[in-house]
């Protein structure tokens, strides 16, 4: 007998065993239960997520042989149950829309449609992929799709369905389905393991669930991939060895370098996983998960239910997580998103990657244009990198004496009520060569500012100072 892959031998056969579309199930079943199945349903999500299964159990469903009317509970055993799960119903015609998508199919489909099934009650036609059909296929399945014969029902199946018309839409109840969680596809590769009776650690199934990307036919599809292996205890180490996943303790590694600041050690755990065969893209795309964890650490907490972690790595987590703060690891996602897509498409995506976690790691060292404008017009003196002084801070400064001897100044001036002509003169200069210095600046652009600041010969002393490195110019120009 030929061999069954874990995603078909383990396909949900009933509503009950359907895995992470809860809300769709109970609204089909309470269909049944009132007889208010709708003549066309259409079913949308991405791959794996239950689309197809759904509908054989909905067939199953309204055409049990075992019982007088439609069912929520299908037997799964009678003759009508075990050829609709192989798809050899003659009364469920399932059809793949990528091949049949012309007017001539949907004709014969039309055609066929208004006989009567041969021992069901109804003739079900279950079309996958229904947006491949062309819009002059669409338009001829109009008709018999708003007024079909009683005996007929329609599902559609779909992952792109912005592709199906309108009007087909319209004929129809939709559903969405949802990527599932890892946490349920975790739970289901535990119980097809045990089922199996193939030893495996427990530190394997959760980052297996995790690749899986919500679903449940690819977590499936990979864990016959590692048991084709033929290596028991099942382990992260053949995870990370026969399916390309990156090494978590050398992502967690370099994390630690950036958060450390660690200029020499973010290059050499960049090296690290680099001569094991991973990719600059998988490395973005590891950290990018890493990033968002740390960062719902920092927000919520290490024992965040939104963290899918076992026990050690959430503490981990929590430690790393001291290293940085929320607004770095936002930029740092935001930007590794962008370095993804560049990557992909430069030759020099080596280059690229270092650049961008290095600058991760020596952010103290990169001063934004922007900041330093701030601090400049606000006269605090000498720059100082991300420590923002508040108005508040800068009065409480000032020492008591200094204050009352400022006052003691100005109520001298104001008792003499005597001013120096030339002093006068010279006050309001001054005034006159603020205001038209302010007027010259009001005509000037953002980028002439800045480029006149970057050019000052004491912001220049300053920044050599500081080991500092204007930023935020080159994009705003």
């Amino acid at each position: 007998m030929a061999y069954t892959v874990l995603a078909r031998k383990y396909r949900s056969q009933t509503f009950d065993d359907v895995i992470g579309q809860d809300p769709i199930v109970q609204t089909l079943k309470n269909a049944i239960r009132t007889d208010r199945v709708a003549h066309a349903y259409l079913f949308a999500g991405t791959r794996g997520v239950g689309k197809t299964t759904m509908a054989r159990v909905l067939a199953k469903a309204l055409n049990c042989l075992s019982v007088d009317a439609p069912t929520t509970g299908p037997c799964c055993k009678c003759d009508g149950c075990i050829a609709i799960n192989i798809g050899e119903d003659i009364d469920v015609i399932e059809i793949d829309g990528a091949t049949n998508n012309g007017v001539e199919q949907v004709r014969e489909l039309r055609q066929n449609a208004i006989y009567r099934p041969a021992r069901s009650r109804f003739k079900i036609y279950i079309i996958d992929e229904v947006h491949m059909l062309t819009v002059p296929a669409f338009n001829a399945l109009l008709k018999i799709l708003e007024e079909p014969p009683s005996h007929v029902k329609f599902i559609f199946a779909t992952t792109e369905p912005n592709k199906v018309i309108a009007t087909i839409q319209s004929r129809c109840q939709r559903f969405d389905f949802s990527n599932i969680g890892p946490g349920q596809i975790a739970g289901q590769l535990k119980f097809v393991l045990e089922q199996e009776k193939i030893k495996y650690e427990e530190d394997l199934v959760l980052p297996l669930a995790k690749m899986a990307n919500g679903s449940m036919r690819d977590g499936l599809s990979l864990l016959d991939r590692l048991i084709s292996v033929g290596v028991e205890p099942l382990s992260v180490s053949l995870l990370e060895e026969f399916l390309g996943c990156p090494n978590s303790e050398k992502i967690w590694n370099l994390v630690a370098q950036i958060g450390a600041g660690d200029a020499a050690g973010t290059f050499a755990a960049i090296e690290d996983l680099i001569s094991t065969g991973i990719s600059e893209v998988q490395i973005v795309d590891s950290l990018v998960d890493y990033m968002r964890d740390l960062m719902v650490v920092k927000s919520t907490g290490a024992e965040s239910e939104l963290l899918i972690l076992t026990g050690r790595q959430r503490k981990r987590a929590g430690e790393l997580a001291e290293k940085f703060d929320v607004a770095a690891l936002i930029y740092n996602i935001a930007t590794l998103e962008k370095l993804r897509w560049a990557i992909k498409n430069s030759d020099r995506s080596r280059a690229l990657l270092e650049a961008s976690l290095l600058r991760f790691a020596l952010s103290e060292h990169f001063l934004n244009v922007d900041e330093l404008l701030r601090q400049l017009q606000t006269g605090s003196g000498a720059v100082k990198k991300k420590e923002p002084r508040s108005v508040k801070s800068q009065a409480s400064s000032e020492s008591p004496e200094t204050r009352d001897e400022g006052r003691g100044t100005r109520d001298e001036g104001r008792a003499s009520g005597i001013e120096h002509p030339a002093s006068s003169i010279e006050h309001q200069t001054s005034k006159n060569e603020h205001r038209a210095s302010r007027i010259e600046n009001r005509g000037k652009t953002s980028g002439q500012k800045r480029n006149e600041l970057i050019n000052d010969p004491a912001v220049k002393t300053v920044l050599m100072g500081l080991d500092a490195t204007i930023t935020g110019v080159e994009e705003n120009q």
